[in-house]
């Protein structure tokens, strides 16, 4: 028998209970869940909350004797929208603890942005541009991108000069006090990234893919009705590349410096030294051998020269590998070092 039965049976025996009487248990356990069967043998049903504890109730002598005998069905676990005491929740974690927990970054798509990847789609948004009346270099990249996209036709060489005449003259027309430097050159300088143009001045980009010195002579006087506080010029590497001789190379970068000083005499002059390359067809002996004579001449014509070479050059004496795409034109990160090298 049960330590309960033992209790109710000595408690009717003695007619009385000690100390006060116990009001009637009742129906009703809640989350205890205890049911009792006739034969005073307890069973705990399922959903008893664990570390919680069940004290023995007493009972009145009429209340022991009533419980003896009726019968009750076991009880059931209240919903838990009616239970008596709040539900356990878990406890807040310390800031020292979330200090320590690592968080998982957050990944953010990276967007790819459109651009120009060929002469044909950068001549239509350039041209474009200037249609709105805007200057491409002051535009995101991806400006007018429905209107270049589908571009395929290449545009000729003739194309392109009246394409960047049109463009300095509406920098000519349009500068006010507004700072200006000029880039002159071919595809190194024409693919330069607009964005890593600095926004505190005007940028008018006078680069054509291909052209030579003797070429970028020719077109000097298109922008000779800008005001530039300086002018970068490079070129002749597609000299080399076509078979010009050195002399012809010095003849005609002279011949450049002399007109930008006459023409823009309050600008400053910067000429590049000829980047090396990793095509085995222009050895670097050479190039470094035109860059001296090129130093020499900008020194006579009163001109600044810009050193490229310990910049882009390896320590196998070509340009770096990470610095260039095909072995020839710049990549993002030859870019990147011809940017720190204009500042």
């Amino acid at each position: 028998m049960s330590d309960l039965c033992l209790l109710a049976a000595s408690l009717l025996n003695q007619g009385q209970l000690p100390g006060k009487p116990i009001s009637p248990m009742p129906l009703s356990l809640g989350a205890a869940a205890i049911a009792f069967s006739p034969n005073c043998q307890p069973t705990l049903t399922k959903g008893t909350i664990p570390g919680a504890e069940a004290n023995q109730p007493e009972f009145s002598r009429s209340s022991a004797a009533q419980f003896l005998t009726q019968s009750y069905s076991p009880l059931r676990l209240l919903p838990e929208s009616t239970l008596p005491f709040p539900i356990p929740t878990a406890p807040e974690r310390s800031p020292r603890l979330l200090e320590q927990t690592p968080q998982v970054p957050q990944t953010q798509p990276v967007r790819q942005i459109a651009r120009p990847s060929s002469g044909s789609q950068l001549y239509q948004q350039r041209l474009v541009a200037l249609s709105a009346g805007r200057t491409y270099t002051r535009l995101p990249v991806d400006s007018f991108y429905e209107s270049w996209i589908n571009a395929t036709q290449q545009p000729t060489y003739e194309q392109w000069i009246s394409l960047l005449g049109q463009e300095a003259r509406a920098i000519a027309s349009g500068q006010g006090s507004n700072r200006l430097t000029v880039l002159v050159g071919d595809s190194l300088l024409l693919w330069y990234p607009p964005e890593q143009l600095s926004s505190d001045r005007l940028w008018l980009n006078q680069g054509i893919s291909g052209d030579t010195t003797a070429g970028i002579l020719r077109r000097l006087s298109a922008f000779s009705q800008t005001r530039p506080d300086t002018i970068h010029v490079m070129a002749g590497i597609n000299d080399l590349r076509q078979g010009a001789t050195d002399e012809a190379v010095l003849t005609n970068l002279r011949q450049i410096m002399r007109q930008l000083r006459q023409t823009h005499p309050r600008a400053q002059i910067i000429v590049h030294s000829i980047l090396p390359t990793r095509l085995a067809a222009l050895p670097t002996e050479r190039i470094h051998r035109l860059n001296q004579n090129i130093e020499a001449i900008a020194y006579q014509e009163n001109v600044n020269y810009l050193d490229l070479q310990p910049n882009f050059i390896g320590t196998d004496g070509i340009l770096r590998r990470e610095l260039t795409t095909d072995g020839l034109h710049l990549s993002r990160n030859g870019y990147a070092v011809l940017q720190a090298a204009l500042r």
